[in-house]
C-alpha cells in the first residue's frame, strides 16, 4: 500500500480528500499535517482553534502532524518548516502528501516543486472536478460544515459562521467559487463520512481582521469528573 500524509487544513476540501483517498484499497493514510499559527494556536488561514483540530482528527482516528508556524511568518521560514517535515515523512517511510487543491494551477505548481527535492509524491485527488458539481456532492454525501473565515473583499461578512450547505450555495454571488476555491472563505467541518461521530462544536465570537471575518467555533467543556 502507498503510505500518504494528508495536508489537512480543518476544512471541507481536506476531509473530502481523506474520504475519497480511503475509498482506495491501495492508499493507506497515515497523518494528518496542519500548520498552525503558534500565536494565536489556531489552523493557519481557516483560524480554526487546536482544540477542534485535534477533535477532528480523534474523530478520524489519525494522528496529527502539526508544524507551528510564527506569526508573521515569512516564507522562508515556512519552506524551513516544512522541509523538516518531509525528512521527517521521509524517515518515516511515508511515500506521498495527498492535497485537497482544485483548480489554482500555480498552488499546485509550488507543491510539486516543493517536495521534488524529497522524493514524496504529490497527490491531488479532487483536481479539475468542477466545484459546483463537488460542492453538491459533498453536501450530499453527508459532509457538513460552517464557514471559519471570509474574504470581505469577495464576500459580505455576514457569510462567517453559516452552513456549507444548499442554501449558502445559492446565496453566494455569481463570480464567487462555490467551494471558495479563489479564498472566497474556508470552512470548519464538523461532520462527515470521514468522520466516526459529529464533533459538537459551538459558534462564539464573530470578528473582523486584515480584510477577514472569523466566527471562532468552540468545542463543549470537558465534564467534570470530580464533582
Amino acid at each position: 500500500m502507498k503510505r500518504v500524509l494528508l495536508s489537512w487544513s480543518s476544512g471541507k476540501d481536506s476531509a473530502w480528500t481523506l474520504h475519497v483517498l480511503r475509498r482506495d484499497p491501495s492508499i493507506e493514510i497515515c497523518g494528518l499535517l496542519t500548520t498552525l499559527n503558534a500565536e494565536f494556536d489556531r489552523v493557519a488561514m481557516h483560524g480554526v482553534r487546536r482544540a477542534v483540530l485535534e477533535a477532528q482528527a480523534a474523530a478520524a482516528g489519525l494522528p496529527l502532524w502539526i508544524v507551528p508556524l510564527p506569526w508573521p511568518c515569512p516564507n522562508e521560514v515556512y519552506e524551513q518548516r516544512m522541509a523538516e517535515t518531509c525528512a521527517r515523512a521521509v524517515a518515516e517511510k511515508i511515500d506521498a502528501v495527498a492535497f485537497g487543491d482544485l483548480f489554482l494551477e500555480d498552488v499546485r505548481d509550488y507543491r510539486v516543486r516543493q517536495l521534488a527535492p524529497t522524493g514524496l509524491e504529490p497527490l491531488f485527488p479532487l483536481w479539475k472536478i468542477p466545484t459546483a458539481a463537488l460542492a453538491l456532492e459533498m453536501i450530499a454525501g453527508g459532509l457538513r460544515a460552517r464557514l471559519s473565515c471570509v474574504d470581505t473583499k469577495q464576500l459580505p461578512a455576514a457569510f462567517a459562521g453559516r452552513e456549507f450547505e444548499l442554501a449558502l450555495l445559492r446565496d453566494l454571488p455569481p463570480e464567487a467559487d462555490p467551494c471558495g476555491e479563489r479564498g472566497e472563505f474556508h470552512t470548519c467541518v464538523y461532520a462527515g463520512p470521514m468522520f466516526s461521530a459529529p464533533l459538537s462544536i459551538s459558534a462564539g465570537e464573530v470578528v473582523t481582521r486584515d480584510g477577514f471575518t472569523f466566527a471562532d467555533f468552540t468545542m463543549p467543556a470537558a465534564e467534570d469528573v470530580s464533582a
